[in-house]
């Protein structure tokens, strides 16, 4: 059975910084993508940045420079750097992890999910 958690989220201040973890148990397959989404009351789901098995990072334009992704391939953490944050950010971060994934941005190509943890960054 694959899990993904999630922790770090918390409340800070415009410019402040938070770091997001994602524990990954159950999964087996090693070519897996994965990646953090993010969703806004009343919005979409979107993607917020990836990283393959080989890899290879991809971010969304409004958080490029700001943010970085990357894994510890030996503990199976996800993470997701966030640092100059802006109240735009604000949202419940998920973790995703997919096994034959296309398009990294689109949530309907990953097959595993963590809970949500939120982010509130306030001006």
């Amino acid at each position: 059975q694959v899990q993904l958690v999630e922790s770090g989220g918390g409340s800070v201040q415009t410019g402040g910084s938070l770091r997001l973890s994602c524990a990954v148990s159950g999964l087996t397959y090693r070519r897996a993508s994965m990646a953090w989404f993010r969703q806004a009351p009343g919005k979409e789901r979107e993607g917020v940045a990836s990283i393959d098995s080989d890899g290879s990072t991809t971010y969304r334009d409004s958080v490029k420079g700001r943010f970085t992704i990357s894994k510890d391939k030996d503990k199976n953490i996800l993470f997701l750097q966030m640092d100059r944050l802006k109240p735009e950010d604000t949202a419940m971060y998920y973790c995703a992890a997919g096994r034959y994934v296309a398009d990294r941005t689109l949530p309907s190509e990953f097959d595993y999910w963590g809970q949500g943890t939120q982010v509130t960054v306030s001006s």
